[in-house]
């Protein structure tokens, strides 16, 4: 290979920008490294004027990025506009024109991952994506070449900083949710509308992109059950904590003799183990596979500089010739993920119910539990006076969800409950 790697760079918000400052500022280093340049020689955004202050001098400015894939002098076109139609259209663009592809397109790659692919490599491309999942933690790497000689049995993980942060300060505060979130907003670590964020879409799409890498399947946005931490309460948090636990946000897929389970949802891990002493914004990944056995892998899961380190480690990839299917397999052989049905899943459950403080309540909750094979592990009550509204907290032995969904069923329609009881899914890895 001669000459540099031209790039033709989609966008230049937060990561753009980042992306162009990290290749100036390691430019020896890459070089060095790669055995060849990499420079931006082409560029793409709504406004011109995000491009002023970034080291793009010499780079052709293009108003479309369709455009600009289809056009540019480029060897690879970054995208990182984010949403699904224009996104995709720039791929498209980029792949008919015979350009490799460097992604962080979670959603788009959730939906369409695996017929991009597959066009991709008719086209003899690359479609690369390592930003796409955990910002600058390195797990689609990991997984695609470093357990290469494993078979991944589970992919688990806390894939999403704004969840990660809420869930950290409501527990050092004893804040509500509301207010811990309206903080997140005022310091830039969630979003004006954070639906995505903490109702569990964001690491809905990460999941499907992660599931398909780790087993070889084709992503399945569809198949994933998705609970985001709206519900969570200080209440909550503080009996996780005197049980041994802590809550967090997990996105977990699991290859199952019945096929492919992937759920995201508040979960209680043990206190003094790898995912529970993740705070703040970082993000964790966990894989179990046949060889290696439990490997974790934990850094920065967003942000200008961790996001525009994984494109630069894909554009890396491309200056030196390696490359490796977008999925770990050939895209070909990228079949539907067979769902598993998450009525079977066994596992333990925290289980709170508001009841008013009166006699035989208990009782009334115990026998809708043992009439579904449900038995209790541990219970703790916090008495009040009589007549008033009262926490019953349990924690079950191993149970499935529709045993434990039809209990449910049962305890609502007794009349004992005052306010929705509340569940949580615990994950004793």
């Amino acid at each position: 290979m001669t000459g540099s790697l031209k790039v033709a760079l989609a966008g230049l918000g937060t990561v753009g920008g980042g992306v162009a400052r990290v290749l100036a500022e390691e430019k020896s280093r890459i070089a060095e490294r790669c055995g060849r340049a990499i420079e931006i020689t082409a560029i793409s955004s709504r406004t011109r004027t995000k491009a002023e202050g970034l080291p793009l001098s010499g780079a052709q400015w293009f108003d479309d990025p369709r455009v600009m894939a289809r056009d540019a002098k480029a060897d690879v076109v970054v995208e990182v506009i984010g949403g699904e139609t224009t996104a995709a259209g720039v791929i498209e663009a980029a792949i008919d024109a015979g350009r490799h592809v460097v992604t962080a397109n979670k959603s788009l790659l959730a939906v369409r991952g695996a017929e991009l692919a597959r066009k991709a490599e008719a086209r003899g491309v690359s479609l690369k994506f390592e930003a796409a999942v955990a910002g600058g933690i390195p797990i689609i790497k990991a997984l695609k070449e470093g357990l290469v000689g494993n078979a991944v049995t589970r992919a688990y993980g806390i894939l999403n900083g704004t969840c990660n942060y809420i869930l950290t300060q409501m527990e050092q505060t004893g804040r509500p949710f509301a207010q811990v979130l309206a903080d997140a907003q005022k310091l830039g670590y969630a979003e004006a509308d954070p639906t995505l964020d903490v109702g569990g879409g964001d690491t809905a799409h990460k999941l499907a992109v992660l599931a398909g890498v780790a087993f070889g399947v084709a992503p399945d946005l569809g198949g994933v059950h998705v609970q985001g931490i709206e519900q969570i309460s200080p209440i909550d948090i503080g009996f996780a904590r005197e049980f041994g636990y802590r809550i967090k946000l997990l996105g977990v897929a699991v290859l199952t003799p019945n096929g492919v389970e992937q759920r995201v949802h508040p979960a209680m891990v043990k206190l003094d183990t790898p995912l529970a002493d993740v705070g703040g914004v970082f993000n964790a990944v966990v894989t179990e596979s046949s060889n290696a056995g439990v490997s974790v892998f934990e850094g920065r899961g967003a942000g200008e500089r961790p996001t525009a380190s994984a494109i630069v480690s894909d554009l890396a990839d491309l200056a030196r010739g390696f490359a490796v299917p977008a999925f770990g397999i050939p895209a070909a052989r990228l079949a539907p993920a067979k769902r598993a049905p998450l009525d079977a899943r066994t596992g333990s459950f925290y289980l709170r119910f508001n009841v008013l403080d009166k006699p035989g309540v208990v009782a009334v909750i115990s026998g809708c539990l043992a009439e579904q094979g449900i038995s209790i592990e541990s219970m703790l009550q916090r008495g009040r006076a009589p007549g008033e509204p009262v926490a019953i907290v349990m924690i079950t032995h191993d149970a499935s969800e529709a045993a434990m969904a039809a209990a449910f069923e049962l305890i609502a329609g007794q009349g004992v409950l005052v306010e929705p009881a509340c569940l949580i899914r615990m994950e004793r890895f």
